[in-house]
């Protein structure tokens, strides 16, 4: 039996569930009684791969960083989930869920998002299918992801921006989830993370398990091996993170890293490292690792990436890594920064802010020299370029990783 599969009542240990108000049971028990059963259907798996494949773009290249590689002395993979259409692993839920909701007669999407990877995925494929979207997004994260706001617009989705609570991802899903409330008949909720009630936590999982169903074939090939000693992933609700470690949660010999936001210090009040200070609790629907005082109040997350400020887990990771199958890391913005920096300066490639949470967690480890090590890249830094040169060294940029952690202004 897999002690990390969903219960049928929701739960990862006890995490998860469906805690959600009585005018959107019908629509959740609908969802839950048959995302299953359409989803596994020979129809189904061949119509999303074939998408996959010839709109997304998959595979994604798994990239050998020799940079990397001589820096921390292993060897470092890199997951290119920034090579996909739309330039994030989003792209891989958001169709898959589109299609689930076509099958299931729903005429109209909505979805959160943060960063705007999710909004600009859920917006394209809403194009690619005819269907009308709505995208909220907390106020703030419209003024630093605007490149993203207007890309939403252009593709002829409605982008709503949310004022209230700390105006990020927590605010739009709220948002979120009232629309849905008030439309619960002809509206699917695209949701864009391992969190929500139950089933979503288990749909976006096995919808993005297609990112660790190609890195062990991609090993296999590349290192005559399915299995990484180390898998290393960015963590906010935990999407990436799901797909990246899903197919490898049985196999005890690897070990599972989330670099969480730690922002300015765990301690310092400004932070949305959930694993690492949440304690359980109640948020959108589901039971969790909640950033909360002690009246169960939500803490106003924070982090220099739009995409990981929510101050909760998905069910999933908070039971891996309460059961200590998975361990986390709290990187601050610093750090994020300087790794970005650095694989810039030696490979060439701007990774998203999230995704430089996952690099620089690779300077809090320790490595053999025969360990195999496998970064997910879940998006490119496109979207994060005001922020990067906001905050850069002077030139010349510094040769170390220290150095240029001393220097980002």
């Amino acid at each position: 039996m897999n002690p990390y599969e969903v219960t049928d009542q929701g739960f990862y240990g006890p995490y998860g569930g469906a805690y959600i108000p009585e005018i959107l049971r019908q629509c959740v028990e609908e969802l839950r009684i048959g995302y299953r059963k359409i989803i596994d259907s020979d129809d189904f798996k061949a119509e999303y791969h074939h998408l996959l494949q010839t709109y997304v773009g998959r595979p994604s290249p798994l990239y050998r960083s020799e940079a990397l590689s001589r820096l921390h002395g292993c060897t470092v993979y890199l997951k290119r989930e920034d090579l996909n259409h739309t330039g994030a692993h989003k792209i891989n839920n958001a169709i898959g869920q589109a299609l689930l909701a076509r099958r299931m007669g729903k005429r109209r999407i909505v979805a959160e998002t943060g960063a705007g990877q999710h909004g600009v995925a859920t917006a394209t494929v809403c194009a690619l299918f005819g269907l009308p979207c709505t995208v909220y997004m907390g106020a703030l994260d419209v003024q630093r992801q605007h490149t993203n706001v207007e890309k939403m617009r252009l593709l002829g989705a409605e982008v709503v921006a949310v004022e209230s609570g700390n105006r990020t991802l927590k605010d739009a899903c709220n948002e979120a989830l009232r629309d849905w409330c008030c439309h619960p008949s002809d509206t699917f909720y695209l949701i864009g993370s391992t969190m929500g009630p139950h089933p979503y936590p288990d749909l976006v999982a096995r919808l993005q398990s297609v990112i660790s169903a190609e890195i062990r074939s991609q090993l296999q090939e590349a290192e005559g091996r399915s299995c990484p000693d180390w898998l290393v992933a960015c963590i906010g609700g935990g999407s990436n993170a799901a797909g990246t470690v899903w197919n490898y949660l049985q196999d005890d010999s690897v070990q599972m890293v989330y670099a969480e936001a730690g922002g300015k210090g765990i301690h310092s009040g400004q932070t949305a490292a959930t694993l690492t200070v949440g304690r359980e609790g109640i948020l959108h629907g589901f039971r969790s690792l909640v950033m909360q005082d002690d009246d169960g109040q939500i803490i106003e997350p924070y982090s220099i990436s739009a995409g990981l400020d929510y101050p909760g887990i998905g069910p999933l990771h908070a039971h891996l890594v309460k059961s200590g199958r998975a361990r986390a890391l709290a990187i601050s913005d610093v750090e994020a920064l300087a790794a970005a920096y650095e694989l810039n300066c030696c490979d060439g490639i701007l990774p998203a802010l999230e995704s430089a949470h996952a690099l620089a967690a690779l300077h809090h480890l320790s490595f053999s020299s025969t360990d195999v090590v496998v970064v997910t890249l879940s998006g490119r830094g496109d979207k994060d370029l005001e922020t990067y040169l906001r905050h850069a060294p002077q030139q010349p940029m510094p040769d170390t990783f220290d150095e240029i952690l001393r220097c980002v202004r």
